[in-house]
């Protein structure tokens, strides 16, 4: 089948960064299903992996963390799926990954693709969507009938898009979103936040200048390191401080005095370390399917940079390193 891999931490403009090969096709382990990609998305954990990746190190060569596609075969002990289902996923890390004609995939990882979506745009949504969801639900644990206040620092990129949504679909929280530009603080808005504050200051000073209370939960989902001192001054006594990127600096004595807590999230635990309780990340997928076929939840798909090759997966990650995108980035399959 065919493939693109990525032979090692090569920057995105060497030509040898991305290479399409002939692969071999994905062995089913129990409970696997065969997916014929249709359409892929990209975040930045894609290039990240890119550029940390150690020639010999063992992990897989083809990388793509966002996909959707439709069942081919299933393997032993598989009771969720059948041949013929479309479905959408992210995948799994330490697994051979989406930027391929065909991928195996845990179905306890899998969700059915919503009805009322193209592959492309149901492509962009599982990694930003359950990264989202864990973050806010299961590592905050914020409670859906709460009067409080979730600020969400990097608003317009994939996670802050499918956090605002979700957060409105399901809490009466109030939704502060953060963004620097015309543009993506128009998008924030578009999705649903109440507010938007600019974060190229201190997110201390810029609530307080918009007048809003200090926030019970803070999604930091972006420059972490930057804004931490800032977000730890913003943040309610009693409150939670959530992140998904670099962890910033100790120590942490200043969060004890108010209770504060800290909840870090990685999508990929429950598959990689293989949590009992895996297959909720195929019930997070149920729900947000349904809520996008109810108009509760849109796709953050932005653009799609045509079919999957080495040249349009070298845009989109070229895209991604500038910091620039909105929402996401999608490529049909080959």
């Amino acid at each position: 089948m065919k493939a693109i891999v990525t032979p090692g931490p090569r920057p995105v403009t060497d030509p040898s960064a991305f290479v399409e090969i002939d692969a071999p096709e994905p062995e089913l382990r129990p409970r696997d299903l065969l997916v014929e990609v249709r359409a892929v998305a990209l975040n930045p954990v894609d290039y990240k992996v890119r550029l940390s990746r150690t020639p010999g190190d063992g992990a897989p060569d083809i990388l793509g963390y966002d996909a959707a596609g439709v069942v081919t075969a299933v393997g032993p002990g598989v009771s969720l799926f059948k041949v013929g289902d479309e479905v959408f996923h992210a995948g799994q890390i330490n697994r051979p990954g989406s930027n391929a004609e065909r991928q195996a995939v845990d179905e306890r990882i899998v969700g059915p693709k919503p009805r009322s979506l193209d592959f492309p745009q149901a492509a962009a949504l599982p990694l930003t969507s359950l990264t989202a969801w864990e973050l806010l639900f299961d590592r905050m644990r914020a409670g859906a009938d709460e009067d409080e206040t979730l600020l969400v620092v990097g608003g317009a990129g994939g996670v802050g898009s499918a956090m605002i949504q979700i957060a409105r679909a399901k809490t009466r929280l109030r939704v502060v979103a953060t963004a620097s530009r015309p543009e993506t603080r128009a998008w924030c808005l578009d999705l649903g936040a109440h507010a938007v504050i600019d974060h190229s200051g201190p997110l201390d000073e810029a609530l307080a200048a918009a007048g809003e209370r200090a926030p019970k939960y803070i999604a930091s989902l972006t420059q972490t390191p930057r804004h931490f001192e800032a977000l730890v001054r913003a943040v309610a006594p009693q409150g939670v401080i959530g992140m998904i990127d670099d962890l910033p600096p100790g120590p942490f004595d200043s969060l004890k005095s108010r209770s504060v807590g800290l909840a870090l999230e990685s999508m990929f635990t429950r598959s990689v370390q293989g949590t009992p309780d895996m297959i909720r990340q195929h019930e997070i997928l149920s729900e947000v399917a349904a809520l996008v076929d109810a108009g509760r939840i849109r796709s953050a798909l932005t653009e799609v940079l045509g079919p999957l090759s080495a040249e349009t997966l070298r845009e989109g990650h070229r895209r991604l390193e500038s910091g620039t995108t909105i929402g996401k980035l999608a490529l049909t399959g080959f």
